[in-house]
């Protein structure tokens, strides 16, 4: 999703990314255009520095944390930001666990993936500890061109890498099945595989940027006094 830099839009519209370019796409959400076979009318040309992404889904029907491909707590929808987005703090110290979120389409299958960072505060207990943002974006690959397994990420805070490794083992059809088990899963659910670590330490005025291989960069910025 996706809005000009001199349009604002809370919702934005959906695009897809070609090299220095976004095209506007003839579909509502990225639900829409799952539920639509992947495929819609391409609108206005723009620039890529002219436009600000959003988060993919904004207002998914569900976001399922899993811990391992048997496992997951569900987690709040409201709680999605995007890119850029200011994370409050509340003068609390926050945790940053870096993971990959796959998006559900059509028939309850994957179909892509993208970034997700999960805050918690250390001054909260839980399950409120994290019931304020998880971080979304910048864009989503689809699952015929990006395998997860391995997948490559990076995190640096205020320009400095404090962590870096490679997701691994985690079976996402196990994971799928798990979350479709006796109920529905629907065009926009977030299923959110293990984290790669725990980053700590971060208060007011911290820019975080996670980055995964074939995805692109994430970055958001804990909230000043």
């Amino acid at each position: 999703m996706f809005h000009p830099v001199d349009h604002p839009m809370e919702r934005g519209w959906v695009g897809r990314i070609d090299g220095d370019n976004v095209i506007h796409l003839a579909a509502q959400t990225l639900q829409s255009f799952f539920t639509g076979g992947g495929s819609a009318r391409e609108h206005a040309i723009y620039l890529r520095v002219e436009t600000r992404l959003l988060a993919p889904v904004l207002h998914p029907p569900a976001v399922r944390i899993f811990a391992d491909q048997g496992s997951f707590e569900f987690a709040n929808p409201s709680a999605i930001v995007g890119p850029d987005a200011e994370i409050p703090s509340h003068q609390d110290p926050l945790v940053l666990l870096p993971r990959i979120a796959a998006v559900i389409g059509r028939e309850g299958r994957v179909e892509g993936f993208t970034a997700f960072a999960e805050w918690r505060s250390v001054g909260l207990r839980a399950p409120k500890d994290r019931d304020f943002a998880f971080g979304l974006g910048p864009v989503v690959v689809t699952a015929d061109e990006l395998d997860p397994d391995g997948l490559e990420a990076a995190v640096a805070i205020d320009g400095s890498e404090r962590l870096r490794g490679a997701f691994r083992d985690f079976d996402w059809e196990l994971a799928r099945h798990l979350a479709a088990d006796r109920t529905v899963l629907k065009p926009g659910d977030l299923l959110v595989g293990p984290a790669l670590g725990t980053v700590d330490g971060l208060g007011p005025g911290s820019s975080m940027t996670l980055e995964l291989a074939g995805i692109g960069a994430l970055t958001q910025i804990v909230a000043g006094d």
